[in-house]
C-alpha cells in the first residue's frame, strides 16, 4: 500500500521547452532584372511574432501603382531614353486631336440630318455607309502603294498621318457650309483619314520596336494603349465642354479648331524631332555617308537625329536631278526587266569589271544611280551597294570615271566607315 500510495502521489515532469527559433529576415525586390533591382519591404520572424518593413511611405506606394499602369516594367530602364519625351508630346497632340474630334463630328451630325424633322434613317444611313466605304478603299490602297515605305521612314510618315487627319476634320466641319457637295466631302475626309489610321499603325509599330530595351515590345505597346486611353477619354471630356460652350457661335467653333490644330501639329513635330532612331534608312544613310565623307567621322544617332529633316521633302519635276537630294538619287533593287538597249550595252562594257567582287550592279544615269542586287546576296551586300551607291552619286559632279573612283573610295575607306568608332554598330 505505501508503495500504492507513494505511486499515486507523484507528480508529471513538464515537457522539455522549445527551443528559440533563430531570427528569419526575408527582403523583397522589385525589377526588371537582378541589376536593376530596388528593395520594397522586408520581413523579420521569430518564434512569436512577425514583423514586416516597408520601403517608402504608402503613398509612395499608391503613386507606383498608379504608374505601373501606364509606364512599362522596369521603366525607365527598360526602355530608351527619347521614350518619355515622345510619349509626353504624343499624349498632348493625341488629347488635342479628340477635343477637335467632338467639334467635327457634331457639325457632320448636324450636316446628315440629326435633329432635322425631315431627315430620313435611310438617307443618313446611306451617307455613313459612303463615308465608310471611301474610308476603307482608301486605307487598302494606301497599304499598297506605301506600306513597305512606313517603318523605314516612321518620322515623315508620323507627321503626315497626323496631318491628314486635320485634313479630314477640317472636311467634316466644312460640310455643312457646301450641301450640294457634303457626299464629296465627307467622303473625301474619310479618304483622308484611312491613311492616318494605316500609317499611324504602322510606324507606332515601328517605334514600339525602337522604344524597347529588354524585349518588352508587347509590354510597351499594352501600356500606349493605356495612355492614348485616358488621353481619348479627358479629350472627351474636354471636347464635350467645348462644344457646349461654343454651340450656337460658328465664330468661336472655327477659332478653337485652327488653334487646336496648330498645337497639334506643333506637338506632333515636337514628338517626331525628339527621337533618335537607330536605324538605318536612305536619309540617314546619306547624312553619315557625307559627313564621314567631309570629316572622317561617323555620327551617333542623336547627332544624326539633330540633323535629318522630318517633312516630306517636294522636288520639282522640272529641276535637274543633280539637284535632287543625294539619297533620293539612288534606288535599290531596280528590276533587270525595267533596263533598256543602251544600260545592258553600259553594263556589258568596261564599268562590268568594277563589281566582279561584289554581289550587285550600278547602273548611272544623269546624276541618278541604280543598283541591280544578285539573287543571293546577304544583308552586308545590300547595305555596301547602298553605300557605294551613295558614293556614286555623290562623285557625279566632281568626275566622269565614277565608276573607278568610287570603287577606289569603297576599297579604301568602307571598313573604316563601318567600324569607325563602333558608331556605326550603333544603327
Amino acid at each position: 500500500m505505501a508503495d500504492g500510495d507513494a505511486e499515486g502521489s507523484a507528480e508529471a515532469s513538464p515537457p522539455p521547452s522549445s527551443p528559440a527559433l533563430p531570427l528569419i529576415t526575408l527582403e523583397e525586390w522589385r525589377g526588371s532584372s537582378f541589376t536593376k533591382l530596388s528593395k520594397t519591404a522586408s520581413l523579420s520572424a521569430d518564434n512569436s511574432s512577425v514583423t514586416i518593413l516597408r520601403s517608402g511611405s504608402r503613398w509612395n506606394e499608391i503613386r507606383r501603382k498608379i504608374l505601373e499602369a501606364f509606364v512599362p516594367e522596369g521603366f525607365p530602364a527598360s526602355v530608351t531614353p527619347d521614350y518619355v519625351p515622345f510619349q509626353i508630346w504624343d499624349s498632348l497632340q493625341g488629347l488635342s486631336t479628340y477635343i477637335r474630334s467632338m467639334l467635327s463630328t457634331q457639325a457632320l451630325l448636324s450636316a446628315i440630318g440629326v435633329g432635322v424633322k425631315s431627315a430620313t434613317v435611310i438617307g443618313a444611313t446611306f451617307q455613313w455607309f459612303l463615308r465608310d466605304f471611301t474610308g476603307m478603299l482608301g486605307g487598302i490602297l494606301f497599304a499598297f502603294y506605301q506600306g513597305s515605305n512606313l517603318d523605314s521612314n516612321a518620322k515623315m510618315w508620323r507627321l503626315v498621318a497626323d496631318f491628314m487627319n486635320d485634313l479630314g476634320m477640317l472636311m467634316d466641319l466644312i460640310s455643312p457650309l457646301f450641301p450640294s457637295a457634303f457626299i464629296l466631302i465627307v467622303c473625301l475626309g474619310s479618304l483622308s483619314r484611312s491613311f492616318t489610321g494605316v500609317a499611324s499603325g504602322a510606324t507606332r509599330a515601328a517605334l514600339t520596336q525602337h522604344f524597347s530595351l529588354e524585349n518588352n515590345a508587347a509590354d510597351i505597346s499594352a501600356k500606349e494603349g493605356s495612355q492614348e486611353t485616358l488621353a481619348t477619354m479627358i479629350g472627351m471630356t474636354l471636347g464635350m465642354l467645348l462644344a457646349h460652350l461654343t454651340r450656337g457661335y460658328p465664330l468661336a467653333v472655327w477659332i478653337s479648331f485652327l488653334f487646336l490644330t496648330f498645337f497639334h501639329m506643333y506637338a506632333n513635330y515636337k514628338a517626331v524631332t525628339c527621337l533618335s532612331l537607330t536605324t538605318l534608312n536612305s536619309k540617314r544613310g546619306s547624312i553619315l555617308l557625307h559627313n564621314f565623307m567631309k570629316n572622317g567621322q561617323v555620327l551617333s544617332p542623336q547627332q544624326v537625329s539633330k540633323i535629318e529633316h522630318v517633312f516630306p521633302s517636294l522636288t520639282n519635276p522640272w529641276s535637274s536631278s543633280y539637284s535632287i537630294p543625294l539619297h533620293q538619287r539612288v534606288y535599290l533593287g531596280v528590276r533587270v526587266s525595267g533596263l533598256d538597249h543602251r544600260d545592258m550595252v553600259e553594263l556589258s562594257g568596261s564599268n562590268l569589271s568594277h563589281y566582279k567582287k561584289v554581289k550587285y550592279l550600278l547602273l548611272e544615269r544623269k546624276g541618278v544611280v541604280h543598283a541591280i542586287i544578285h539573287k543571293i546576296a546577304a544583308p552586308a551586300d545590300i547595305l555596301q551597294s547602298f553605300i557605294h551607291a551613295l558614293v556614286l552619286a555623290s562623285l557625279t559632279t566632281q568626275s566622269k570615271a565614277v565608276h573607278t573612283e568610287s570603287r577606289l573610295w569603297m576599297d579604301e575607306h568602307y571598313n573604316d566607315f563601318i567600324a569607325k568608332d563602333g558608331k556605326l554598330s550603333d544603327f
